[in-house]
């Protein structure tokens, strides 16, 4: 039995997880899906405050209130670079780094040198009456959609969910100086369906940080294979980690 750790990314909450998190668990795996310092139950912590930092200390706490081992932590989106130092502060603790069309950061690095697209989103917040919230992306055409996802009832299903951003998620820097994270296994799992102008996706180098060959899949779908592919995911995590 492996214990998942799914973490959502930017503007969503653990909700989001619903479809995988049954499937997971019938493969006879404990699953866990929070909502991160700002969203879903924990909504009305949503302040300026809250950062990349804070989200990062939301899954270090869980780990250890729950004296998790042997975790396989997945990131989707932003929550790339959550998972990022997360490992980065407790490596011992996790089994396996899973990448869900998500940011894959350096040590140092914010979310605008992973996806410089976002500082748009930041200079847009700075001119906002807030200065900090940064409202979800708007649903486009099909095949956009709302974050990949075009089917009128799963779209408002999410859009129940979505909260703002606070702009610190994007202006906070990982942290990978923790040399015991290299050895984590990784996987890459790529959404290769419609992506908006100016997303872009790093290469992901053939060898992996602790020597082994990359591991890369690919689902075709938009950016929330969890909600439009939410079977075949589940199949992909479990393959990861047989």
């Amino acid at each position: 039995m492996s214990t998942f750790l799914l973490v959502h990314g930017a503007w969503h909450s653990g909700r989001c997880w619903e479809r995988v998190v049954p499937l997971l668990e019938s493969a006879g795996h404990r699953v866990l899906a929070p909502s991160l310092t700002g969203y879903g139950d924990k909504a009305h912590l949503l302040s300026p405050e809250v950062g990349l930092d804070t989200h990062v200390a939301d899954i270090v706490e869980l780990i250890g209130d729950q004296q998790l081992s042997d975790v396989v932590l997945v990131g989707h989106s932003y929550a790339g670079l959550v998972i990022s130092s997360a490992a980065n502060q407790v490596p011992e603790r996790i089994a396996h780094l899973v990448y869900l069309d998500a940011m894959v950061p350096e040590d140092g690095e914010t979310a605008v040198d992973v996806q410089p697209v976002t500082q748009n989103l930041i200079d847009l917040a700075a001119r906002s009456d807030s200065g900090w919230r940064i409202p979800p992306l708007p649903e486009q055409p099909a095949p956009f959609g709302l974050f990949g996802v075009t089917d009128p009832v799963d779209a408002a299903w999410l859009r129940s969910m979505l909260s703002d951003q606070p702009v610190r998620c994007l202006q906070q820097p990982v942290r990978l100086d923790n040399p015991a994270v290299n050895g984590i296994p990784r996987t890459h799992i790529h959404c290769v369906g419609a992506r908006p102008e100016g997303i872009t996706r790093r290469p992901v180098p053939p060898v992996q940080p602790n020597g082994s060959p990359a591991q890369v899949w690919e689902l075709p779908t938009g950016h929330d294979c969890m909600i439009t592919m939410p079977a075949e995911l589940a199949g992909l995590l479990l393959k990861a980690t047989s």
